[in-house]
């Protein structure tokens, strides 16, 4: 069964940086695509940037642009979200969500995701 442990999460102010970061395991698959997800309370859950295991494409929602930066390690099955920079409607919970095939955002596209992490932006 698919596996995805995501950690990082934490409480920090506007301004600040945090490093999210999800192991995959239960899979197989020769190539994947890897995102994060975030939902923030009383909104719908919404692909914050995704990378695939094989190419170097990756996307990024316009929200973010500059400030995130999505990574990988795919000898530790492992992806990254550096957050810098973060402001108050970051606030959410960060799921870390894999499929087999080409990376996307859109949300709907995905069946596998993790438990998520906390990221609280307050001052």
């Amino acid at each position: 069964q698919v596996q995805l442990v995501e950690s990082g999460g934490g409480l920090v102010q506007p301004g600040g940086s945090l490093r999210l970061s999800c192991v995959a395991s239960g899979f197989t698959w020769n190539y994947y695509g890897i995102g994060w997800f975030r939902q923030a309370p009383g909104k719908e859950r919404e692909g914050v940037s995704c990378i695939s295991n094989y190419d170097t494409i990756t996307y990024y929602a316009d929200s973010v642009k500059g400030r995130f930066t999505i990574s990988r390690d795919n000898a530790k099955n492992t992806v990254y979200l550096q957050m810098n920079n973060l402001k108050l409607e970051d606030t959410a919970v960060y799921f870390c969500e894999v499929r087999q095939g080409a990376q996307t955002l859109l949300a709907t596209d995905y069946n596998n995701w993790g438990q998520g992490t906390q990221v609280t932006v307050s001052s």
